[in-house]
This record gives structure tokens, C-alpha cells and sequence, in this order.
């Protein structure tokens, strides 16, 4: 009899990974994966906790599982929310139907919790405060990212950046051996990923014994046709040896995320970022000197505690100064255990008008630099392909649609663009 499981997972793309090796956790016991909630054997809540909402979606979610769930199926939660002190507790009183609950270090033992809770029926809560086992990876991922394949090469940060729950429910950094990053995406390129991206809360951190990011990406670019990219980067930590090895190499994408967070050096002060306005402009003009069209998408915060109008206007100035082909922009969400969460707050109102001139600003933006694209011909990185309608992106991280019988998904194809309707591109293959 077949059993089926079903994998729920919020928040960023190191989640997406976590889901991937837990789905590998569970495809090595003879689960499949299911759609269907009722269906599911087992359910997994991969959670986040970076912002208020997503906690409230879990919450709102676990509520609607506890009647759709089937009679006899395990239920288990898991991630950064449940790492937070006193959440996991907290979660099993106000959820008892809940089976399992894991914090973000033991994910990797999903397996062994749900052969120990179908053996004896004893509902399990185990959070650890800190990495046990050196060897921790787990079962082997089941990615599910189509052409892409995701490679962590670090946990945890250092940065204690005041807004941020990160180092509190992800640890210290710890970063990968580089051999085993190395053979991990030599076997994903021999099974034929075409992208790969490397994970790790601040990728500039990474340090294992003498070798540096720098020297792994450099370990990494060879003649393979493949396309290499990473994040997230912290602005503090990015160095002009980076930006030569952007216009020199083979295979990393000509696309850089940079969050700054906040235009205003005061703010970026009380958000503990370690950089200055002018420094981080700095740092994008080096990259533009050696790679004049790469591609730029940042993170963008309004509503830090206590910002000004004049420290908001300093946000915008920056942004339109930049003009990044695409820009992540929150509302600030207080987290409690962090610093800002002390800090004189501002009202929602307030939040709200800005980041809506912020979106505003950056349509604009994002609308007129895919209008600079049209005529300009790329390479194309095929992701999908529905009935003869192609989707991809181009080395500048671009989106592009375009129509063709002849490509397939995996393919790198030059595409000249057609036309630009807001951000959207649309082009025709080049023979």
C-alpha cells in the first residue's frame, strides 16, 4: 500500500531547500508526494518566522488541517518558527493535534521522529539550541526546482542586524566543507542541472580552512554550459575582487543581489548593517564599471523604528539613484527578542503610505529599464515550456517569454526582445 506525503514550506529559498531533503527523508521510507491534504500519510509544516504573517499563516493553516487531515495521519511542524524559545511548547498546547515539533537544527532526523512516533504513539516536541552533529545534512535531497538545483554552503549568521530573528533560530555560521560542495554540484551538473544556486544566509562569509567565497566560486567556473548564482550576499562583505571575477567568469550570471535595506545612514546605523549609504553606492558602481548591465535586485525595508519622512526620502533618492531592475520591498515587522522590537514603533498608517510610493517609484523604474531591453538580443536559459510557449531568464536575470517548437526546458538559446509591456519581456528565437 502506498503512503503519501505533503510538504507545506514558507519563507526563503534556504526553506525551499530544507523541504527538498525533508522530502528526500521521506521518499527513502517509501512515501510519495501528494497534493491532496486528505491523501497525505504525513504532513510537514516547514515554517518561518521573519515575519509576523507568516506565523499567523501557520497558525491559520494548522486550524484548517486539524479537520482535514485523515484519521491515523502524523502531522508535523517544523523550522524557524518552532526554533523561536517557548513557540514550540506553546504551538503543542494550543495545537495538541499536532504530532511532531522540530526546531531548525534536528530537520535532518524527520525520519527517525516519525519511525519513533508510529512505534510508539508518543507525540514528540524536541527543539535543540544549537548543531549536535557535525555530519548533519541528512538524506539527499528530492528537488523539485526543475532545472535549478540548490547547494547550501553555509548555515546560520553572525550579523545580528537589530530587525532580524535569524541568528537566534539558525545559530552561529557554519560553513560546508568546499570538497563536498564541489562534488555535490559536479554530480547535479553530470545529471543535467543547468543552474546552480549556492544558499547561505551572507554567502560572503563563507570560510572553511584557508579557502574563502571567492576561491570556491573561482573552483566552480570551468567550461561546463551551465549557469551559476548565489545568495544572499551582505553589502558589508562584497569586495572588487568579486566584481573582476563577475566580468571575468564562464558561468556565473551577470545578476547580483545586494539587499541594503534603507537609503539612510542613520537607519542603517540602528539596524546594525556595518555600511554606510555611500559605501554601498560605492560597491554598485564598482560592479557597473566592470559589468555595465548587470542585472540588480535588492531588499528594501520601510517602517524601521523611529524613520523619519527625511530618512524615507533617503530610502527613495537611493533606490531611483541605483534603479534596480527588480526590488524585494516589506513593511518593517517587529519580532520579539530582537532589538528594534525595543525601539520607539511606527504606526501602520505610516507604513503603509510609503511603502505604496516606494512600489510606485520602482514600477516606474522596473517599466523603463525593460523598455531599454527591446531590440537587444540575450542568452536565454529555457526553465519551461507549455504547448510551444517558452519561459526563461537571461543572464541578466530577466524574465522572457517567447514562442519556439524547436527548444526544450534546459536549453541556452539567444533570444531578441520584441517587447516590453511593464516588466514583462517577449521575444523571438535568434537562428
Amino acid at each position: 500500500m502506498n503512503k503519501f506525503y505533503h510538504i507545506h514550506t514558507y519563507g526563503c529559498q534556504m526553506n525551499v531547500h530544507e523541504s527538498e531533503k525533508l522530502a528526500g527523508a521521506l521518499r527513502d521510507r517509501g512515501y510519495a508526494s501528494t497534493d491532496d491534504v486528505a491523501a497525505a500519510d504525513t504532513i510537514v509544516m516547514n515554517t518561518c518566522c521573519v515575519r509576523g504573517t507568516a506565523e499567523s499563516k501557520v497558525y491559520g493553516h494548522l486550524g484548517r488541517l486539524k479537520s482535514q487531515k485523515k484519521r491515523g495521519s502524523v502531522l508535523v511542524v517544523c523550522g524557524c518558527m518552532t526554533q523561536q524559545p517557548n513557540v514550540a511548547n506553546e504551538l503543542a498546547k494550543r495545537c495538541p493535534f499536532v504530532d511532531i515539533v522540530l526546531g531548525t537544527f534536528n530537520q535532518y532526523l524527520l525520519g527517525e521522529y516519525i519511525d519513533n512516533f508510529l512505534h510508539t504513539g508518543v507525540k514528540t516536541v524536541d527543539v535543540w539550541e544549537s548543531q549536535r552533529d557535525e555530519n548533519c545534512e541528512g538524506a539527499a535531497p528530492y528537488r523539485t526546482s526543475g532545472i535549478n538545483a540548490w547547494v547550501n554552503i553555509m548555515y546560520g549568521c553572525n550579523n545580528f542586524c537589530t530587525y532580524c530573528i535569524v541568528p537566534y533560530v539558525r545559530g552561529r555560521e557554519r560553513s560546508r566543507p568546499i570538497y563536498d560542495i564541489l562534488g555535490e554540484v559536479d554530480d547535479l551538473l553530470k545529471s543535467g542541472y543547468k543552474q546552480i544556486t549556492l544558499l547561505g544566509q551572507n554567502v560572503n562569509s563563507y570560510a572553511y580552512k584557508d579557502k574563502r567565497f571567492i576561491d570556491l566560486l573561482r573552483m566552480l567556473d570551468c567550461d561546463r554550459k551551465y549557469r551559476l548564482k548565489f545568495m544572499t550576499s551582505h553589502p558589508k562583505d562584497i569586495s572588487p575582487e568579486l566584481a573582476s571575477l563577475y566580468a571575468q567568469s564562464k558561468v556565473l550570471g551577470k545578476s547580483l543581489h545586494l539587499p541594503v535595506q534603507a537609503g539612510s545612514d542613520r537607519i542603517l546605523e540602528a539596524m546594525n548593517r556595518h555600511y554606510t549609504r555611500d559605501e554601498y553606492l560605492d560597491k554598485i558602481a564598482a560592479f557597473r564599471a566592470l559589468v555595465p548591465d548587470i542585472g540588480l535586485s535588492s531588499d528594501v525595508m520601510v517602517g524601521f523604528p523611529t524613520e523619519t519622512e527625511d530618512d524615507f526620502m533617503q530610502t527613495l533618492d537611493l533606490v531611483e539613484r541605483v534603479r534596480y531592475n527588480n526590488l524585494f520591498m516589506f513593511i518593517y515587522s517587529r519580532r520579539s527578542g530582537t532589538p528594534a522590537d525595543k525601539m520607539e514603533q511606527l504606526d501602520y498608517k505610516t507604513k503603509q503610505a510609503r511603502i505604496d510610493r516606494l512600489i510606485k517609484a520602482q514600477f516606474e523604474i522596473s517599466k523603463s529599464l525593460a523598455s531599454e531591453t527591446v531590440g537587444n538580443t540575450y542568452e536565454v536559459l529555457v526553465s519551461d515550456k507549455t504547448d510551444g510557449h517558452c519561459y526563461g531568464k537571461t543572464q541578466y536575470d530577466a524574465a522572457v517569454s517567447f514562442d519556439s517548437d524547436a527548444v526544450e526546458v534546459g536549453d541556452f538559446v539567444n533570444v531578441k526582445i520584441i517587447s516590453a509591456k511593464n516588466a514583462n519581456l517577449r521575444g523571438e528565437v535568434v537562428l
